[in-house]
């Protein structure tokens, strides 16, 4: 049984702990602590110096009772979107949300809480398992920064589960697009914008001439692309000599995703041409798509557990990336479980007591049930 207060409490204790992307040593340190309180096997990697962040990933280990299970893993991340510092708990019913002035980090802290709580039954309840890991990482929101410095050829895991997204609780993501990253900065030439503007190249003319141009938005079921941010200009008497736009694009068709960028890319260099100015162009590949497929043993364990459970699985396919991405692309089989955390990534954020309950439940299932 999961130990509802008890769950529900540490939960709380995470969401205010304050950890933003690259800033996660007070929630690392917390969490090591209680691994070190727990008798778990721990420690953390080097991650942090390799993304400039002031901690690493922490990787803990629940030694198996039963050699021949499988060596399963438990995966959620430490980072928020945002800051959360003054995070003040707003409990309505069933539901735990703030008071709007902060997000609430069940993303993912939610997947992390339930995490820790199995492995806690496991100890107290002691039913037969394999090896069970903790892959807890930092700097997911910022492009699964930590999850790609992660280590894990020596631990010969068999495959595990990433809880991070939203619900229904008992479905799972076994489907993702790859998500490339582009960030263009159009040179211009500068002049003063009352007496000679003739003279000057407007950089951000430029750039409002290549995005007009660009399909953006929804560009097919699977394909979408955006630009997110603009930068320039150092005063409203001076023509504009340099504007950087930073976007991106994301497909489950990896032809459908390098169409995409090839047409953006085109349109800059058009407009840039057109206007006889510059631009520079860098083009990165943040992460690469996975399919797992449902007669794989991940998703047939976990089909099983949810079941067991009480649920009614399916899979899903999500254009989102997490850290499944980047562990998928180290040769570890993995699938995304659902968690109760809605409205994530906005201050209305908020997730139900009984989710987090559930998503324990399971959590302890698919670990117990890839041991039978």
């Amino acid at each position: 049984m999961v130990n509802e207060t008890r769950l529900i409490e540490l939960f709380k204790t995470l969401i205010t702990i304050n950890a933003p992307s690259l800033e996660e040593r007070e929630c690392v340190d917390y969490v090591k602590n209680l691994l070190t309180e727990l008798g778990i096997e721990h420690h953390e990697d080097d991650a942090g110096s390799k993304i400039g962040g002031n901690a690493g990933n922490v990787i803990a280990k629940l030694p198996g009772t039963k050699p021949e299970a499988p060596k399963i893993f438990l995966s959620a991340h430490f980072d928020t979107v945002e800051p959360t510092a003054g995070l003040k708990i707003i409990e309505e019913g069933d539901t735990i949300k703030t008071d709007g002035t902060t997000i609430l980090g069940a993303d993912d802290k939610a997947g992390m809480a339930a995490s820790i709580e199995a492995v806690r039954m496991l100890m107290e309840q002691k039913p037969e398992h394999g090896d069970v890991y903790l892959l807890l990482n930092v700097s997911e929101e910022c492009g699964l920064m930590g999850a790609g410095e992660l280590q894990l050829q020596d631990l010969n895991l068999d495959y595990g589960y990433v809880l991070d997204t939203g619900p229904p609780v008992g479905s799972f993501v076994n489907r993702t697009a790859t998500h490339d990253a582009l960030d263009v900065t159009f040179i211009g030439k500068p002049a003063h914008a009352g007496k000679h503007p003739e003279d000057g190249i407007s950089a951000i003319q430029v750039a409002a001439e290549a995005i007009v141009n660009m399909k953006l938005g929804r560009i097919a079921e699977e394909t979408t692309a955006n630009f997110g941010f603009i930068n320039g200009g150092s005063g409203v008497n001076v023509v504009p000599a340099r504007v950087t736009l930073r976007g991106e694009a994301r497909s489950t068709s990896l032809t459908d995703l390098d169409a995409q960028i090839t047409h953006m890319i085109e349109c800059c260099k058009s407009a840039a041409e057109k206007w006889g100015a510059k631009v520079e162009i860098h083009h990165d590949r943040h992460y690469v798509s996975y399919t797992i497929p449902e007669e794989s043993p991940v998703i047939q364990n976990a089909f099983a557990a949810s079941r067991a459970c009480g649920f009614d699985p399916f899979l899903r396919t999500t254009l989102g990336g997490s850290d499944a991405n980047k562990i998928n692309a180290l040769g570890v089989p993995c699938i995304v479980v659902a968690t109760g955390m809605d409205k994530i990534h906005t201050h209305e954020e908020e997730v139900s007591r009984q989710s987090l309950i559930d998503n324990a439940r399971l959590a302890y299932e698919l670990i117990v049930n890839a041991a039978k």
